[in-house]
This record gives C-alpha cells, sequence and structure tokens, in this order.
C-alpha cells in the first residue's frame, strides 16, 4: 500500500479535514482512508483510497477530490490527548465532588420533619415551672432532649444563636418589632454543614 501523506485535506466543495490513518477492508481487501472533520472532530468517514486521491471535474477543470492543505505537527495531537485527559480529570472531580455534596445535605428534608419535633419537646420543657422540671417525666424528657442535640450536632446540624445577637435577615426571620437586635425567639433555626436549612423566627428590638 502507497503510504498517503497524514494532515490537513481540502475536500474540492470546501470543507477540510484530517487524515487518521488508512485502512484495508476485510471483505475484498480494498484499501481505504479514515478521516476527520475538523470543525466536527466527533464525525468519522471512511472512503475508498481510490476515490480518495481520485480527481473530478469541477467547472470544466480537472482537480483532486482531496488535496493537501499542510502537516499537523505531532505535539497538536498531544496536547489534544492532555486536554482531553485534563477534561477528564477535572470531571471525575466534579463528579466526586457533587456526590459528596449530596451526601452531606441529603438528609435536608428528613430534618425538616423531625426538627419540629425536637423543638416542641424543648418548649414543653420550657413551660414547666421549676417543681414540675424536677419531676421524674421532665428530666427524663431533658434527658431525651440531650441525646437528640448530641446526635444533630455530630451530623453536622448547628442551631443557630439568636437572643442578643445582631439580627441577620440570611439566618433569621423577624415577626415583629423593629431594630437590629434579636429581643426573642419565637422558633430555633438551624444550619447543616454551614447550610440553613430552616431560619430562626425571632423579635427584634
Amino acid at each position: 500500500m502507497t503510504e498517503l501523506k497524514k494532515g490537513i485535506y481540502r475536500h474540492y466543495k470546501g470543507r477540510e479535514y484530517r487524515v487518521i490513518n488508512e485502512a484495508l477492508n476485510t471483505e475484498n481487501q480494498e484499501e481505504a482512508v479514515v478521516y476527520q472533520d475538523i470543525n466536527d472532530e466527533k464525525k468519522f468517514w471512511v472512503r475508498p483510497k481510490k476515490m480518495f486521491t481520485s480527481q473530478v471535474t469541477v467547472n470544466e477543470k480537472e482537480e483532486p477530490r482531496f488535496e493537501f492543505q499542510r502537516e499537523e505537527k505531532v505535539d497538536a495531537w498531544e496536547d489534544q490527548y492532555k486536554r482531553a485527559l485534563a477534561d477528564y480529570q477535572n470531571l471525575l472531580k466534579q463528579t466526586a465532588k457533587d456526590r459528596e455534596e449530596f451526601v452531606k445535605y441529603a438528609v435536608g428534608d428528613f430534618l425538616q420533619d423531625i426538627l419540629p419535633v425536637y423543638d416542641h419537646l424543648k418548649l414543653s420543657v420550657n413551660g414547666l415551672s421549676e417543681e414540675e422540671g424536677k419531676s421524674p417525666w421532665a428530666i427524663g424528657v431533658q434527658h431525651v432532649l440531650k441525646q437528640f442535640k448530641d446526635i444533630l450536632e455530630a451530623r453536622g446540624i448547628e442551631e443557630i444563636k439568636t437572643v442578643g445577637e445582631k439580627f441577620d435577615h440570611n439566618l433569621m426571620e423577624a415577626v415583629d418589632g423593629t431594630g437590629e437586635t434579636v429581643e426573642k425567639e419565637i422558633m430555633p433555626g438551624y444550619k447543616l454543614n454551614g447550610r440553613v436549612i430552616k431560619p430562626a423566627r425571632v423579635i427584634v428590638n
């Protein structure tokens, strides 16, 4: 097989292609050329070499079907390979980051159902008198609340500080009052791994 010079060829209709390699048809051993559209590198073509190197008549004039234009530097292919490898590695990193983010915040919806139960338990204890707070029932609930709090903190849930703090519209929702300082907390708010999942409801003064 007479080797075809590799490089960029211009089709007689004007489009340019990159010759990738030469091949043999397994059925009839016919020589063929494998080439690529340089404007759409996802498109590869195969044409009999005899046809690829043939002449065509254009405006009553003979000219090559594919005319050699220029060679490509070897490092151009190396650059493409390196870019493709870098893109692949970046994709792997992004996929791992997305998976980590998903795992990190996947419990958010579940917490929206659990946290109200926790809040109501705290309110029930806070509403007890000093004498009632000493009862075995109240002490048992307080113990459960401590376990609840420890579990939430271990999972990255942090309660938003409110009373005495400067009002922060990113963390809190003012239900009454005017001013910049939180005077009273109506309902607690929470952050999951630094992200607000439930803003605190407060009164400002």
